[in-house]
């Protein structure tokens, strides 16, 4: 009996042996292996590193330490996408300690997030480094810049109030917070934190951005310009800076300026799916669209489609113009020159309306005719009546506002009706005040159909 039990022991017992020993063994393999990847990493060697990474994971999948380590290799080799993904699973099963330096982690993970615009995750990792490293004001100021992004300004005016706290010094913070100090109308405070912040350090560039954003919201649009220009400088501002140009320009009603600073700012982008760059892209297709350049603005609207099906109304543009190519009437009434446009509208106008033109005033967004009607029995002497034609290719839906001045000007010019044509619509509000009144509305599928009848 007691050698069948003598023999377990010893079985148990090697078995024993025999897993510390592989234990043993795997704890002097492992960090000469680590410390081979740590070495071809500072050797600029990072294939081989990711080689040697992988080949241990594929033995020990959960092993930490070595997605840790193939982390820094693919980080240190600019493959981000896959940093990230090596530095989440360290970030969800990591115990810290000197072998992971948790500080220096989490500062990588948090800027790998905003790389691939997850400001959510980096927010959780900005406010755990002010709980391990409290006394470093750039954690705050980044939570504040998150957060006011997300719009919650108070919030971030206390983390810029925190950053201040620790570093009194902090240029960007002082110029961030006179913007939201400006937003919430406290004027007098918010000057005097751009101020500050520009005479702390006048070659920080990023404070003339902030300083052109109040100067914009306030309606200079000069200051704001010229503001914008030294905040060029920084070139992390830079595409921000020009994008902030031109809609200043838009603002000014000067497009051909404003058109030339959102193709620089497009040519400025570093990633193509940034909310910036998509603006850009946006706000240079509308100068397209405005100067009639509607393939220009097409090209703009499908490179955005293609990274961001739901931005803005892109798709609603696309749908708006994807007849174009099949209707060449269409597309000659709002693409044409001013003079052929005219042209145009005048054969509308009798093809149909039967109206001959008497007058017309030429307009930026399109024309205004005084016409009377052509009929049978012209030859006889009738006093004939009058009426307002407004032939439109803006591109904005006419609001009631309008109707309102055309329907003032008709009674002033002692007009029986006016008739307003519109390649882009009317809004409900303009559809209803011209309800019972003497003003007729034309939208695009009806002008669509006298373009073809009088045979543009």
């Amino acid at each position: 009996m007691d050698n069948p039990i003598q023999l377990v022991i010893i079985a148990i017992l090697l078995v024993g042996v025999t897993f510390l020993a592989v234990a043993v063994i795997k704890s002097l393999v492992q960090p000469k292996k680590l410390d081979s990847i740590k070495k071809l990493i500072k050797n600029g060697k990072y294939s081989a590193a990711e080689k040697i990474a992988k080949a241990m994971l594929a033995k020990d999948p959960r092993d930490y330490l070595t997605h840790y380590y193939l982390g820094r290799a693919y980080l240190a080799d600019k493959k981000n996408e896959l940093a990230l993904m090596e530095y989440k699973f360290v970030a969800q099963n990591a115990i810290f300690d000197s072998k992971i330096p948790e500080k220096d982690f989490r500062k990588q993970l948090s800027q790998l997030y905003l790389k691939f615009n997850q400001p959510e995750e980096a927010l959780k990792e900005f406010l755990l480094l002010t709980k391990i490293d409290p006394s470093n004001a750039e954690n705050y100021y980044n939570c504040g810049k998150i957060y006011e992004q997300k719009n919650r300004a108070d919030m971030a005016l206390g983390f810029y109030q925190k950053t201040i706290q620790f570093n009194r010094r902090h240029v960007k913070a002082h110029a961030a917070m006179g913007l939201l100090l400006f937003r919430s109308k406290q004027f007098a405070e918010a000057k005097k934190e751009i101020d500050l912040a520009i005479s702390l350090s006048p070659e920080t560039y990023s404070s003339y951005y902030y300083l052109g954003k109040i100067l914009k919201e306030n309606k200079d649009y000069p200051g704001a310009v010229n503001a914008f220009e030294k905040a060029l400088r920084d070139p992390e501002y830079r595409q921000r800076a020009l994008l902030e140009r031109g809609s200043c320009y838009m603002m000014a009603n000067s497009l051909d300026n404003a058109l030339s600073e959102f193709d620089r700012a497009v040519k400025a982008s570093k990633d193509e799916n940034s909310q910036e760059t998509l603006y850009s892209r946006y706000f240079l297709a509308s100068c397209y669209e405005r100067n009639r350049d509607i393939d220009k603005a097409i090209e703009q609207w499908q490179i955005i489609y293609k990274h961001n099906h739901s931005f803005r109304d892109v798709s609603a543009k696309l749908s708006e113009y994807k007849d174009l190519q099949s209707n060449d009437a269409m597309k000659e009434y709002l693409t044409c020159s001013q003079e052929e446009f005219i042209e145009i509208c005048k054969k509308a106008a009798m093809a149909g309306f039967s109206m001959a033109v008497q007058k017309v005033e030429s307009k930026k967004w399109g024309c205004v005719m005084t016409c009377t009607e052509q009929k049978a029995d012209d030859w006889m002497n009738v006093r004939k009546q009058l009426y307002l034609l407004i032939f439109s290719r803006d591109t904005d839906a006419i609001e009631d506002s309008v109707i309102r001045k055309f329907l003032d000007q008709s009674k002033e010019v002692n007009c029986s009706k006016a008739i307003i044509c519109t390649s882009s619509g009317f809004t409900s509000s303009a559809t209803g005040f011209a309800e019972n009144r003497p003003i007729e509305l034309i939208g695009k599928e009806k002008l669509e159909n006298i373009l073809s009848k009088a045979g543009i």
